[in-house]
């Protein structure tokens, strides 16, 4: 950049580019394709900001990052070693945010494959609760699938040695309505602050990376950010603690 000093904005940058990825602002994107990122992204801050069990948000953008045409970033306020079953509901309502604001604004017809990865999320996180953490109470504190091994047909070595078929049967009934909970959270959410989607789609739009503080203000006080250049940086509080203290962010694309 040719600058004689380094100034925060480029610690900042390099942080992002390590966590989010680089930037590729090379991509051509449709003004179409713009939209529905710019909603889709949305969709998920619109649900972090209003599930009182989320981690806060850091960043939300539109720049295309790695393999994502864009993505919302959230870090813990502090470290932690575990996840109450509260915080994995919640954590799987965000990532259904994206799939449900695509349908509530585009329609059924119009949803896209973006929301791939977010699902493939969710269903982890709910087949983690259900097989390993015992947070499922239908199944109970039981551990299902000890040595788990992918195998023919889609079905695991686990599932077979260690399930019988209507255990199984039940095990995916659970993973099942954990994932449909969390969609149904999102939708309730984002039909409610439906005003909120579009006030945030379009500021993405405008200013195509937002800080969680400049959601905030804009969600809470209606207050938006100047320009792209006089973007507001998010305390240091929060920025530091990955470097400082091994936080690991959580990523919805």
């Amino acid at each position: 950049k040719n600058k004689r000093i380094v100034t925060y904005q480029e610690f900042e940058e390099a942080k992002d580019k390590v966590m989010m990825g680089s930037e590729r602002r090379s991509m051509v994107m449709s003004e179409e394709e713009k939209k529905l990122t710019a909603y889709h992204e949305a969709g998920h801050a619109i649900v972090t900001i209003n599930e009182k069990a989320a981690y806060p948000i850091h960043k939300a953008t539109i720049i295309p990052r790695g393999r994502a045409l864009g993505m919302v970033m959230q870090l813990p306020e502090r470290d932690e070693v575990s996840q109450t079953r509260e915080q994995l509901h919640a954590q799987m309502a965000i990532a259904m945010g994206g799939r449900v604001a695509e349908e509530l604004i585009f329609g059924d017809d119009k949803v896209t494959t973006g929301a791939a990865s977010d699902i493939e999320q969710a269903t982890k996180r709910a087949r983690a609760m259900v097989m390993r953490a015992g947070l499922s109470k239908e199944m109970g504190p039981v551990a299902y699938g000890e040595n788990e091994e992918e195998v023919f047909l889609g079905r695991s070595v686990a599932r077979q040695q260690n399930m019988s078929e209507e255990t199984a049967r039940k095990v995916d009934s659970e993973i099942r309505k954990f994932v449909d909970m969390g969609y149904e959270r999102a939708r309730k959410v984002l039909t409610e602050k439906i005003d909120d989607l579009h006030k945030l789609a379009k500021a993405l739009l405008t200013y195509e990376t937002l800080t969680g503080v400049e959601i905030e203000d804009l969600i809470n006080k209606n207050i938006y950010p100047k320009n792209k250049e006089d973007l507001k940086v998010e305390d240091d509080d929060q920025s530091s603690a990955l470097g400082s203290m091994g936080l690991k962010p959580k990523i919805v694309h």
